[in-house]
This record gives C-alpha cells, structure tokens and sequence, in this order.
C-alpha cells in the first residue's frame, strides 16, 4: 500500500511510519521538520516531504508529489496535532486559534485534498488520530478537547459520506502515552498557558504504560478488523465505556478532577 502520515517525523507518527514500512508498504511521511532517525524497515524505508498542515500550498504539493510518484493513495494518515488546553478563563484565544488550526483544520485540509483522488479510485483510507479526549472531556483542556471531538465528528461524517466510494474512515482515540507531545507543544504554543495544566499532563504522559510503538500496533490491527472508531489500549477503552455506562460515576470522577485542578492553581488572572 502508498500511506502518507503527517506529523510523521516523531512520537506516533513515527511509529506508525515503521509499523506500516514493516508490513511492506511504501510511505511518505509529511512533517515540519525531517525524521530523527531514518524510518527504515527491512522491506523499504520512508520518504520525506516538508508538509505544514496549515498550508494549502503544502497540501498541493504533497498531492502533487503522490500523484507523479505514485500514481495515487491508499492511506492517508492525518496525524499531525498539538497539546494544549487551559481553564475557560486562562487560556487565550491565541492559543485556540493555534490549536484550532493545526488539530482541526489540519485534518479538514489533508481530507479535502485526498477526497477526490479516493473518490476516483474509488478505494482509499482515512485514518484521523484524535484523542480519547475527543469522547471523554476533563477539565482543563477546553481547547484541545474541542479539537479532538470535532475530529471524532468529521471522521464520523466522511465515514457516511464516502463509504459509496468504497472509502473508509477510521478515528484513533487513543489516551495518554509516552510520547514528546506535550514537551514540544509547550515549544510551539503561543502564550505563557495555563501552567498547572501543562504539569499535570507532562506528569500523565510520563508516567503513562504504553509507548508510541504499542499504540501503532494497535491502530494498525483496528485498521485490519475494519474499525471505524479505534480505541488502542485499555484506560482509554475503560474511560470512555465509563462514560456511556455509568454517567453519574463518569460527572463524579470528572468534577473530583477539575476540584483538583482548582486547587493547584493560582488566581487565573495571575497566570497570563
């Protein structure tokens, strides 16, 4: 298969570049900035290709780059996105917008580019990666939460529109995992944000099972049984069957977290 990952060259991205490599395929990964470390397997290695998701030039030019080299597209992968979040009254509308741009309208762009070519095809994949903070809301995170569901929707929405076509679309929701997000979103964002948030999250991430590798693993066999939505590892399976099941459990375990959050913070005014 020809798989194009954004946001390819680090974390779950790169993870899932070498699961796919792995399995034979020929990828492209798209990012900012070049890979690490080559992604390489024993059956191929990947290509790179500068892609800011804000970018429609980019976007042209990476639609441009499959069709002369390959012809078409079997995955695209829009996994490019950010960290974020704050209080409703910390977090600046700087920050939303930023976030919005990239974790949103990052994967609106990719999909809008790819969708015809599917749709002559008449064959294709979409896998958007979310978040389990796209089902499952904590306090604190206003930004990103919103990000992550309107992905779980738009997924939702192209997976009716396009299955005519013979054109799936799977959304990842995985929950916290070991990867560089948080540290390099902080780099990235606008802002002084929301400092007690940024901890907390850092401390979740770091202190989280599974790595990056183990996630991919996972996406790739939701992928397989024909998933559409995907959720790879236990505490985010957990949380979000908490949520459905028991309601009341759900509102009291998420309102113990927000009164914690409260207390560890200052004055909100103070933080900006």
């Amino acid at each position: 298969m020809r798989v194009l990952v954004t946001g390819g060259a680090s974390g779950l991205g790169a993870a899932l570049a070498a699961a796919f490599l792995d399995r034979g395929d020929e990828v492209l990964i798209g990012d900012l900035n070049e890979p690490a470390r080559e992604t390489s397997s024993t059956t191929g290695r990947a290509q790179f290709l500068k892609l800011d998701v804000r970018s429609d030039d980019d976007w042209a030019a990476a639609l441009a780059w499959v069709t002369e080299h390959w012809g078409g597209l079997d995955v695209l992968v829009n996994n490019a996105g950010v960290g974020g979040g704050g209080r409703v009254d910390v977090a600046g509308l700087d920050e939303w917008q930023w976030i919005t741009e990239i974790n949103l309208f990052g994967v609106v762009r990719g999909t809008r580019t790819f969708v015809p070519m599917f749709k002559q095809q008449r064959s294709g994949q979409i896998v958007n990666v979310a978040s389990l903070a796209g089902l499952v809301h904590p306090a604190g995170m206003g930004s990103y939460n919103a990000t992550k569901a309107a992905v779980v929707a738009f997924s939702e929405t192209c997976a009716h529109e396009l299955a005519e076509y013979d054109v799936r679309c799977s959304v990842v929701c995985p929950s916290y995992f070991r990867t560089n997000l948080v540290a390099n979103s902080e780099a990235l964002a606008p802002g002084v944000g929301d400092t007690a948030v940024t901890a907390i999250n850092a401390s979740l991430v770091a202190e989280a099972p599974l790595g990056p590798d183990e996630i991919a693993a996972a996406v790739l066999e939701g992928l397989d049984r024909g998933e559409e939505l995907i959720l790879p590892d236990d505490a985010a399976r957990g949380a979000y069957q908490l949520k459905v099941g028991d309601r009341a459990a759900y509102d009291h375990v998420m309102r113990k977290q927000a009164a914690r959050l409260n207390a560890m913070g200052s004055d909100p005014a103070t933080e900006r």
